[in-house]
């Protein structure tokens, strides 16, 4: 992985005049001084953080009830997370504002009777008591097994993975994709499976969380046998409630034994922020110097409560999610975030034909600095397949069958031009094997990525294999209403299915294998998983076979 900079702290003079009005106007956090913890980076100096140590002796329940994580696996390099949280579903957590010692053990073993690494690392109040440990020099391409304890608690036992060594020619590499875990329209039962699954990296392309409501029966979950505080139903604004969601959701069994069983690599879109939000417009169109603050409390509670490293920490309401992993010469994967720096949708967002303000070239969905990121990322790739990880739609995708037909301007149909800038980037990067992967419509489907999506006879250039929800939409049907419209719509779609699930792709030296895995229910836990369809693109032709 390389990282291309810390980005400078793009609207803080917005996020200081707000804040200074926030004692007055009682907005989010209701003081200035809680609004400024939301866009604060630097650690307390060691003089005030040690004042304030907590015996750990004095914790009576357990800590690791958000259980444990790692991602981002280098070569010699992974982070490792977990969250202290004996109380999860209080304000804080059930800790005081004291500053925590935490020790870590990385092993070769499960048992933890080869030791390769250990340490100490401090989990501070401020930021919600949660731990990054960035452990290097490691091996390459190994498996590693680790584990917290904070006095006499011991975490669950993780196991994660480095990366191949640069330059190294790995036979293979199998990755799961997933996105969409709407807590209250079901249950995380595809998580169960994943973490059964044989995989050696899992992609979350966005909607981890959901600013909505959730009520006491945990909406769709139905509960009987608990019920959830009231501070849960009503939409996230501040840190503290983001905060609390991503407790009740970290808190979800299935969701952390696939945090404990995989390295995950994260992004978000829009979900764990506001519905729909572009840049500094929110989908209410409230004042951007308030929209900001919210912002910057939805990402700092992001990066708390994901295993991202230091350079991935927000600055206020900006943060460079946008990174690169490399699997040897085999992979390389540009993760994109196509919601911090985009145009406002065109038309007032929904469903439009395309038309002047959709079509106007000065429109983008990445940024300029991201987009000519990606681009020279391609023209200094040594990697056989080239993916993209990202949020929304990226082919394109006609929702009816008239002459012109209406596109979705969340997605990149929205956005053509910088959609054509991408593949032609790629075109001039001579990328061969291009895979776009992508979340955020709560279905399954396959494409093939054209060069011109005018022309039906043009090129294949590469394909999209799109993950379906973990929860987001409930149980879903294998036909939705629109398949018979989508399929006539779009020759280019070679797969729709509308079940709960996940993808794995297994990349080789010949070919890749997507395989699309559903489960029937989600509003009832337990469900069996099963493969909808497989599908096969050969290296030096991008183009989806049925497997």
């Amino acid at each position: 992985m390389t990282y291309a900079g810390q980005p400078a702290a793009q609207h803080a003079p917005e996020l200081r005049a707000a804040a200074r009005h926030l004692g007055r106007r009682g907005f989010l956090t209701g003081t200035a001084a809680a609004a400024a913890l939301a866009f604060a980076t630097n650690l307390p100096t060691a003089g005030v953080a040690a004042a304030a140590e907590l015996d750990a002796r004095g914790i009576k329940a357990d800590p690791f009830t958000l259980g444990v994580a790692s991602g981002d696996p280098l070569p010699g390099s992974v982070i490792l997370w977990t969250r202290l949280a004996p109380y999860p579903y209080e304000p804080g957590s059930g800790l005081p504002q004291q500053r925590v010692t935490v020790d870590w053990e990385l092993a070769h073993d499960a048992r933890f009777r080869r030791m390769a690494r250990r340490g100490t690392v401090t989990a501070h109040p401020e930021f919600n008591h949660a731990v990054h440990v960035e452990v290097d020099h490691l091996e390459a391409g190994r498996v590693y097994y680790f584990r917290f304890r904070v006095g006499k608690w011991v975490s669950e036992t993780g196991r994660t993975r480095t990366a191949p060594a640069a330059g190294s020619r790995p036979a293979g590499l199998t990755l799961a994709a997933v996105s969409c875990q709407a807590y209250h329209d079901g249950y995380f039962t595809a998580y169960k499976h994943l973490a059964q699954d044989d995989v050696d990296v899992v992609f979350h392309l966005g909607d981890y969380l959901y600013e909505y409501a959730v009520n006491a029966v945990g909406g769709a979950r139905n509960y009987t046998d608990r019920t959830l505080p009231a501070h849960f139903n009503k939409e996230t604004l501040t840190l503290a409630d983001y905060r609390l969601r991503y407790a009740l959701y970290k808190s979800d069994p299935d969701l952390r034994a696939a945090h404990a069983a995989h390295p995950f690599a994260v992004t978000w879109d829009d979900h764990e922020t506001e519905n729909n939000y572009a840049d500094e417009t929110s989908e209410n169109d409230d004042p951007p110097a308030e929209f900001l603050l919210r912002r910057a409390s939805a990402y700092r509670a992001y990066w708390e409560n994901q295993p991202l490293r230091r350079a991935q920490l927000p600055s206020g309401p900006d943060a460079q999610l946008y990174r690169r992993l490399v699997w040897g010469r085999l992979a390389q994967f540009d993760i994109l975030d196509t919601r911090q720096y985009r145009s406002d949708q065109a038309y007032g967002d929904g469903a439009h034909i395309p038309g002047p303000e959709s079509l106007d070239p000065a429109r983008t969905i990445t940024g300029a600095t991201q987009e000519r990121w990606l681009i020279d990322g391609w023209r200094r790739s040594h990697a056989l397949w080239n993916v993209v990880p990202q949020q929304v739609t990226f082919s394109e995708r006609k929702l009816d069958l008239n002459p012109v037909a209406k596109v979705s301007m969340d997605a990149w149909d929205g956005y053509v031009a910088s959609r054509q800038r991408v593949l032609a980037g790629a075109r001039a990067a001579d990328v061969e094997n291009l895979m776009v992967l992508t979340g955020d419509v709560h279905v399954g489907y396959a494409f093939d990525v054209k060069a011109d999506f005018a022309d039906p006879s043009s090129k294949v250039v590469g394909t999209e294999i799109v993950a379906t929800s973990i929860a987001s939409g409930k149980d879903g049907a294998d036909k939705p209403a629109n398949w018979d419209t989508y399929m006539k719509a779009n020759p280019h779609l070679k797969f729709y299915n509308g079940r709960r699930g996940y993808v794995t792709v297994g990349f080789g030296r010949e070919s890749a294998r997507a395989d699309f895995k559903t489960v029937s229910a989600v509003t009832s836990p337990g469900a069996p998983i099963a493969t909808a369809a497989s599908f096969v693109t050969e290296a030096g032709n991008p183009r989806l076979h049925p497997a």
